[in-house]
């Protein structure tokens, strides 16, 4: 406590201390996936416990589990999930969130977008063609001049009215929404202070197929990972990554890691290098890594793999039982591999 500045030590003296003037207080146990709320149940972890946080939290893109939450939801989800981080979070460990920038933001306020798109599969009718055709035949409607010119009536209105709109002419426009602003906002709300950030570049969307659209909107292949850091005495160990691994990644801001290639039992999962990274960059083996929404369970396998402990919390029940099911085989196999290094120990003896 001493370490710190002198304006810290007060605020940071409650922190260090686990007491919360009950006798008897029952905890989250580690090495377990809990059904809940993540609202409700950071409450439930001793406080001062976790050295690693990792953790991806819904995008607000439209995935099916979070069609009810509007914008508003969404940042209150996130910003109170942040803040009921600190009090858990060890002092001197770290809270990583993964997430991406919000590429299809609906603005009411934004103009139109007039596209002329040169070179794409585009109706020739000019606006000046359906004009003419207005004056030569007055009494026509659009259905009918559409017919007139071979095109269709929407084509007819497009060019009249200029509502070649992104997204259709009724609905908003959208736009990109830079979410790290927000994020790091909602951080220091809570105490916590943005030590770092990477860069994960991952695959392009559509990669077989080379994807690409008739604007300039590029395809989405990279988010970020934002490293916040909780006051206090932080362990800088050179010996958990070797020369090699410290050179490709642990020392870099861009990591290249393969997307999930089959989303199948689950929409959003992220490849399981991922938490492996921040895991051994960050933690000792032992160390509680907690993931709040830790939906398939790629979290909690990538701490068993690294002979971590975890917590995990998954608010979708047939999301928990997927997780349950990954980490139990993911159990055995380690297991398994502990039998046989003991029995070569053996023989070897």
């Amino acid at each position: 406590m001493d370490r710190f500045p002198k304006d810290l030590q007060d605020r940071m003296r409650e922190i260090y201390s686990n007491s919360n003037g009950k006798d008897t207080v029952f905890y989250l146990r580690p090495n377990h996936i809990y059904l809940g709320d993540a609202r409700e149940l950071l409450t439930q972890i001793e406080p001062n416990s976790i050295a690693l946080s990792v953790w991806s939290p819904p995008y607000f893109v439209g995935k099916k589990y979070e069609e009810n939450l509007s914008f508003q939801d969404w940042q209150d989800l996130l910003k109170t999930v942040i803040n009921l981080h600190f009090p858990i979070i060890k002092p001197g460990g770290f809270l990583v969130i993964n997430i991406a920038d919000i590429l299809v933001f609906k603005d009411p306020s934004m103009p139109r977008i007039q596209a002329e798109a040169v070179g794409s599969k585009r109706s020739p009718v000019t606006k000046d063609a359906v004009l003419k055709a207005i004056a030569d035949h007055p009494g026509y409607n659009r259905y009918q001049l559409a017919k007139f010119l071979g095109c269709s009536e929407q084509t007819i209105d497009r060019r009249l009215r200029g509502n070649n709109i992104r997204g259709g002419k009724y609905k908003s426009q959208t736009r990109v929404k830079i979410v790290g602003g927000l994020v790091e906002e909602w951080a220091l709300y809570a105490g916590f202070y943005l030590y770092d950030r990477r860069v994960w570049v991952k695959d392009p969307a559509w990669e077989n197929s080379r994807w690409a659209s008739i604007s300039y909107r590029s395809v989405d292949e990279f988010e970020y990972l934002y490293f916040f850091w909780k006051p206090g005495v932080t362990k800088f160990d050179r010996e958990r990554l070797s020369a090699k691994e410290w050179k490709n990644w642990g020392s870099r801001g861009v990591w290249y890691i393969p997307s999930v290639r089959a989303n199948d039992d689950h929409e959003a999962k992220f490849p399981v290098e991922l938490p492996t990274r921040v895991i051994r960059l960050l933690t000792d083996p032992g160390d509680i890594v907690l993931d709040c929404f830790i939906g398939s369970g790629t979290t909690a396998v990538a701490a068993i793999r690294e002979k971590r402990q975890y917590i995990g919390i998954e608010i979708l029940e047939r999301y928990v039982n997927l997780a349950r099911q990954k980490v139990l085989t993911e159990s055995l196999i380690t297991e398994r591999q502990l039998c046989f290094l003991d029995l070569k120990t053996l023989n070897e003896i």
